[in-house]
C-alpha cells in the first residue's frame, strides 16, 4: 500500500485502520475508483517479485502514478503524507564556519525512528551515496534522488542486511526508475509532456518522455527540468540579519536524464543499458548570517552559498527468465558505476577579513550483482519450494576535501578531512521460499565483508584500516488462515558497516582545545527486529495491522575521551561504539472501497525508542510522534476528486533528549489538502491541488530538532501554509 493521508479512521481493533490512499489517474473509459491490492507487487522484502500479502514483513509501495497526482517536487514532498516515513529538512540558515543548519537539503529519509545513513535507499539496486557532515559541512541524500524518473518506490520496514547486506539497519527505500514498457503499453511508440507550477516555491518544472520499440529493441528517453526557489513558511519577521524568519532567497535549478536501451536476444533473454544524470544546483542568500546594520557592525556583511549535487550512472543489465528452465528460472545481472559530487562554496564579505570556503565530498563506485532464483521439487506439489540467492561486490572511492581563504586558525588548507579511502563491500546471500495452501516459510542468510582501506597521500594523521564480516540472518512466516485473518511474523538481523569518516578522522585545533582522532577498533550497528502482523481482506475492505520489537546495539557516536580542554591537553573526540536502543511500535493501514466511485482509507502509527548508554536511558530525538490519517477519494468518468486530512500528535518534553538549554516542543497538528484530476480526454489531463486548506500554522518535528524553546526566530522553522499546485500532462 502507498502513502497514506489524512486523519485518524476509529475503526475496531478487530478490522483495524485503513491505509494508504490510491490516486492513479485513469482515463474517461474507467469510471471506478482504483484501490490498492493486496496483491500490489514489491521487489524489495525478498529481492524477487512478490505480493505485499505475502512478505512477512510492511511494505508499501509510492507508486509513480500517486507521485503525478500528488505535484510531489521532490522525496519529501513524495513522502509528506505518509504516517511512518519523514524526511528530515531544516530551513537554509547556515554560516561558513560555525553552522550548517539546512545546507544538506533533504537530510534523509526516516523509517520507524532511525534516519541518516542507517537507512538503506538504492536506485534501480545501486546505492545511493551516505550523507556527511564535518563542521558547517554537511551534506544529505534525499537531494541524490528524482521522483520524476521513479516508477516506483518501496518502503521496506525493519533490517534489510539479508537482502542488500550493510546499511539497512532501520529498512530499505528502493527506487525503480521507468522502464520502456511503462509508456508504450502494448504500443511500439509513446510518450508524454508535462508542465507544472507549484506555489509553495514558486516552481516551474517541465518533464519529456518518449519510448519505442522495433524488432526486438525498446528504447526510453526522459528529460526533467524544475526551476524553483526558497520554500515558504509562516515567518513572519523579513529583515536581513540573524532576527529574519522569512526564509533567505534561494534559486534552484534541478536537471534529471534517464535514458534506456533494451534488446530482447530471445523470448528468455533481454540485456539492456541504462544511462542516469542528476544535477542539481542552488544559490543561497544567507541575510541571517549578517550583523545588523550599525555604525559600529563588526561580522559579516554579507553571505552567499553556492552549492551543487552530482549522480551520474551508467549500468548494464542481462535479464533471464524462464518458468521452463532447468537448474535456474531467473536471474538477474546488473554491472554498473556511479559517480557522485556535492560541492559547497561560501563566499563572505567580512568587516575585517573576507573569507571563502570550498568543500567537496565524493563518491565514485563500481559494482556488480546477481540474483538468481531456482525452483525445486514439481510445480504441482502440495508444498513448493523456491531457493533465491545472489553475489553482490562493489568498491567506492571516498574522498572528501575543505579548502579556503584564509584557512582557520592552526590550520592549512586545503585540507582533508579523512583520507582518500577505498571500501569494498562483497557479500552473498541464499533464501528459501517454502509455500503451500496455507503457509508460507521464507529462511534466509547472508555473509557480507567490508574493508576500508585508506590512503595515507595528502593526509595529515595517522591511517589504520578496518575489515570486518558480518552474518544477517532472517526467518519470516505467512499464514493464510482465512482471507480475514492472515497473520505473519519475522525475526530478522542488520548491521552497518562504520564510514570512512568515522574510523579516519584527525583535525586538531589546539588554540580552541581540542581535536579529532580515528578509531580502528570500531565495530559495526547491529539490529535485531521481531515483528508481528495480521493482514487480511474482504469484499471492498482490506487492511493490515503490525507491531515491532527493534533492538540495537554499538551504535556509533562521537564523543570526547580523553583530555580537559587546556591547549596542552586538549579534548579529544572520537567515533566509538556506544550506546545501545530500543524502538517498538505499531502501525495499521487499511483501504474501503465503499461502491465504483468511492474509496476511504486510513492509517495510524505509533513508535517510542529510546538509548541507553552506561546505565542512562534517554529518549530517542529521531522518533517522531504518532500520526494519523484519513483519506476520501471519489472517481466518476473524467473526473477524481482527492480528500487527504492528515493528524500528527505533539512532541512532549519527556520524550526529547535533555539538553542545557530547554528544547522546542512543537505541538500536534491537523492538515487537510484537496486535489483534483480532470482527465479531459486519453491525451490530455489536468492535476490540480490545495495544500493545508485552512492555512494551519505547525512545525514538523523531523524540521526542528535541536531548537531552544526561548528561541527568537523559532517561527523560521514552521511548514508552508495554504499552497497550491497545478500540471498539465499530454500523453502521446
Amino acid at each position: 500500500m502507498l502513502r497514506t493521508p489524512c486523519f485518524v479512521l476509529v475503526l475496531s481493533a478487530a478490522t483495524g485502520l485503513p491505509a494508504s490512499i490510491a490516486r492513479a489517474q485513469t482515463s474517461p473509459a474507467e469510471p471506478t475508483v482504483e484501490s490498492r491490492s493486496p496483491g500490489e507487487i514489491t521487489v524489495t522484502a525478498t529481492r524477487t517479485p512478490r505480493r505485499i500479502d505475502d512478505v512477512p514483513a510492511t511494505v508499501t509501495v509510492l507508486r509513480q502514478s500517486d507521485i503525478e497526482a500528488a505535484g510531489a517536487r521532490d522525496i519529501k514532498a513524495a513522502f509528506e503524507n505518509e504516517i511512518d516515513v519523514t524526511i528530515r529538512a531544516a530551513p537554509a540558515r547556515f554560516s561558513s564556519a560555525l553552522s550548517s543548519t539546512g545546507r544538506a537539503g533533504n537530510e534523509g529519509i526516516n523509517i520507524r525512528g532511525l534516519e541518516g545513513n542507517q537507512v538503506l535507499i538504492v536506485v534501480d539496486g545501486i546505492r545511493v551515496p551516505n550523507a556527511f557532515s564535518f563542521g558547517p559541512f554537511s551534506t544529505g541524500r534525499g537531494d541524490y534522488l528524482s521522483v520524476d524518473t521513479a516508477q516506483a518506490i518501496d518502503v521496506l520496514r525493519g533490517p534489510a542486511s539479508v537482502q542488500f547486506g550493510s546499511d539497512g539497519l532501520a529498512g530499505a527505500v528502493s527506487v525503480r526508475t521507468i522502464e520502456p514498457v511503462d509508456l508504450l503499453r502494448g504500443r511500439d511508440f509513446g510518450g508524454f509532456v508535462r508542465l507544472g507550477y507549484a506555489s509553495v516555491d514558486r516552481g516551474v518544472a517541465a518533464t519529456a518522455a518518449i519510448a519505442g520499440r522495433s524488432e526486438g529493441w525498446q528504447g526510453l528517453l526522459m528529460v526533467n527540468s524544475r526551476k524553483s526557489h526558497e520554500t515558504a513558511n509562516q515567518g513572519t519577521v523579513d529583515t536581513e540579519d540573524a532576527s529574519r524568519t522569512t526564509p533567505n532567497p534561494l534559486d534552484t535549478t534541478t536537471t534529471s536524464v534517464l535514458a534506456k536501451l533494451r534488446n530482447d536476444l530471445s523470448a528468455a533473454h533481454q540485456i539492456g543499458v541504462t544511462i542516469e544524470a542528476l544535477q542539481r544546483d542552488q544559490d543561497t542568500e544567507v541575510f541571517t548570517a549578517r550583523v545588523p546594520e550599525s555604525p559600529f557592525a563588526q561580522g559579516t556583511l554579507d553571505l552567499d552559498g553556492h552549492d551543487r549535487v552530482k549522480r551520474e550512472r551508467v549500468s548494464l543489465e542481462h535479464r533471464y527468465a524462464d518458468d521452463a528452465g532447468g537448474l535456474v528460472q531467473s536471474a538477474t545481472t546488473r554491472l554498473y558505476t556511479q559517480r557522485a559530487d556535492v560541492r559547497q562554496q561560501t563566499l563572505e564579505d567580512r568587516t575585517v577579513t573576507d573569507r571563502t570556503r570550498d568543500n567537496l565530498y565524493r563518491e565514485r563506485v563500481t559494482g556488480v550483482s546477481t540474483v538468481l532464483t531456482s525452483r525445486l521439487g514439481a510445480a504441482d506439489a502440495a508444498w513448493k519450494q523456491s531457493l533465491s540467492y545472489g553475489l553482490e561486490a562493489s568498491r567506492t572511492e571516498v574522498t572528501g576535501v575543505r579548502d579556503g581563504d584564509p584557512p582557520p586558525f592552526g590550520e592549512v588548507l586545503p585540507a582533508k578531512p579523512f583520507p582518500d579511502t577505498e571500501y569494498t563491500l562483497a557479500g552473498a546471500f541464499v533464501q528459501s521460499e517454502i509455500e503451500s495452501d496455507a503457509f508460507m516459510l521464507i529462511p534466509g542468510v547472508r555473509l557480507d565483508h567490508y574493508k576500508l582501506a585508506p590512503s595515507a597521500a595528502g593526509y595529515v594523521g595517522d591511517v589504520v584500516t578496518l575489515t570486518d564480516t558480518a552474518v544477517t540472518p532472517r526467518l519470516g512466516l505467512v499464514w493464510r488462515l482465512a482471507p480475514l485473518a492472515a497473520p505473519y511474523a519475522q525475526i530478522s538481523s542488520g548491521f552497518r558497516a562504520p564510514t570512512p569518516d568515522q574510523v579516519n578522522n584527525s583535525f586538531t585545533n589546539l588554540a580552541f582545545g581540542y581535536q579529532s582522532i580515528g578509531n580502528p577498533n570500531l565495530k559495526p550497528e547491529r539490529a535485531r527486529s521481531v515483528e508481528l502482523g495480521l493482514r487480511g481482506q474482504a469484499g471492498g475492505f482490506s487492511y493490515s495491522m503490525a507491531a515491532y520489537d527493534n533492538r540495537y546495539r554499538d551504535f556509533i557516536s562521537q564523543q570526547v575521551v580523553s583530555g580537559s580542554g587546556a591547549p596542552g591537553d586538549p579534548l579529544s573526540f572520537q567515533y566509538i561504539n556506544l550506546a545501545n536502543a530500543h524502538i517498538q511500535g505499531a502501525d495499521a493501514r487499511s483501504q474501503w472501497r465503499l461502491d465504483a466511485q468511492w474509496l476511504a482509507t486510513a492509517g495510524i502509527a505509533w513508535s517510542k525508542g529510546d538509548s541507553e548508554q552506561d546505565g542512562v536511558t534517554t529518549p530517542l530525538d529521531s522518533i517522531q510522534p504518532w500520526r494519523a490519517s484519513f483519506g476520501l477519494r471519489y472517481r466518476l468518468f473524467d473526473w477524481e476528486l482527492r480528500g487527504n486530512l492528515l493528524h500528527s500528535a505533539g512532541k512532549t518534553a519527556d520524550r526529547i533528549a535533555a539538553t542545557e538549554a530547554a528544547p522546542f516542543a512543537p505541538k500536534g497538528y491537523t492538515v487537510l489538502d484537496l486535489g483534483a484530476t480532470w482527465a479531459i480526454s486519453r491525451q490530455v489531463s489536468v492535476i490540480a491541488n490545495i495544500n493545508n486548506v485552512f492555512d494551519a500554522r505547525y512545525w514538523r518535528w523531523s524540521d526542528v530538532r535541536g531548537l531552544a524553546a526561548d528561541s527568537a526566530v523559532a517561527e523560521a522553522y514552521t511548514a508552508p501554509g495554504r499552497e497550491a499546485q497545478v500540471s498539465v500532462r499530454v500523453n502521446f
